[in-house]
């Protein structure tokens, strides 16, 4: 009894704190609204997840009429993100700058010294946390986790992982994969994950760990298989997919899909795009996009969200530590 009243109490007045939060967020986003078109700069390139995503946001933004100035996509993808995080580094305090960013947001400044602190940055946020899967070519006639740890084992370095970039996500689970399994394979980087996925249809390539978003028309058309999901419990949209978990491999991996602004950006417009995107995490395409494209909705603001990038890129310098990277400090 005394537990229950104890956890009405709490929840009551976190209910009241998050009510107070939203009102005051909504009072600073009602004094400023953007003055000119707003840069969403994607630090990725065209085709992929990342690409994808932010197009989608701009999408419904612009069709539910959630900023009062166009949101204007743009792509500084070079150097594995390097070139989006110098970008934002160099625009602080522009209140007309959002960026979409992956987990290469803490690993590329782990790996690389572009003189880039994302402690520095002013948290927008957190949308959803994309999934990763195991994709092999229809034509291999591999269908298990078992079979594709067999076939790498027989191939040695002439089997080809294709993924996006070198260090950022899909290098790292093919690492963890690596690793779990004593396998040595040759990692082949591409652009974009939308360039990943046709190579593997292409036969270019061997296996990839495509998000489901970047490889779902070629899985729809029968001409990719997905063998295992790198996920706490099986995604609704691939129900006969097993986890690696409960194959007995702990490897777990998933990749934040959050937006930042510049240092020092107006506590006013931060205020804006906040309820922005709170609006956009509600409305009926993004909640549908998330169920079929099997992304795990995560809305996250402010403090907490900070804290959040701050711990995982603690867990990415593991990763990066665990790899021998040596461009990692």
């Amino acid at each position: 009894m005394a537990y229950t009243f104890t956890r009405r109490i709490a929840m009551g007045l976190a209910a009241s704190a998050a009510m107070f939060a939203t009102t005051a967020t909504g009072a600073l986003a009602e004094g400023w609204k953007p003055q000119k078109p707003v840069q969403m700069v994607i630090m990725a390139g065209q085709g992929g997840g990342a690409d994808r995503l932010a197009r989608l946001f701009q999408s419904i933004i612009q069709k539910e009429n959630l900023s009062n100035m166009p949101v204007l996509p743009v792509n500084k993808g070079g150097g594995s993100g390097a070139e989006a995080l110098r970008f934002l580094k160099d625009n602080e305090g522009d209140p007309h700058i959002i960026m979409a960013t992956l987990n290469s947001y803490y690993t590329t400044p782990l790996r690389t010294d572009i003189g880039v602190n994302i402690e520095d940055f002013t948290p927008v946020a957190r949308m959803a946390e994309d999934t990763f899967i195991l994709w092999v070519n229809a034509d291999s006639g591999i269908t298990s986790l078992e079979e594709y740890v067999a076939a790498v084992k027989d191939a040695g370095k002439d089997w080809k992982m294709g993924g996006t970039g070198t260090g950022q996500e899909d290098s790292l689970v093919t690492a963890m994969l690596e690793k779990e399994f004593d396998l040595e394979m040759t990692y082949v980087p591409f652009k974009g994950g939308g360039d990943v996925a046709k190579n593997l249809v292409g036969n270019h390539i061997n296996s990839t760990v495509n998000n489901p978003s970047e490889q779902m028309g070629f899985y729809n058309a029968g001409k990719s298989v997905p063998l295992v999901a790198f996920t706490p419990e099986r995604l609704a949209a691939f129900p006969d997919v097993p986890t690696a978990r409960e194959l007995g491999h702990d490897i777990v991996y998933a990749m934040q899909r959050s937006f930042v602004a510049p240092k020092g950006m107006p506590e006013e417009a931060v205020a804006y795009y906040t309820a922005m995107f709170e609006k956009l995490s509600q409305s009926e395409e993004w909640q549908t996009y998330t169920s079929e494209k099997a992304l795990m909705p995560a809305f996250l603001t402010g403090q907490p969200l900070q804290e959040y990038f701050l711990a995982e890129r603690e867990k990415h310098q593991a990763i990066l530590d665990a790899m021998g990277d040596d461009s990692s400090s």
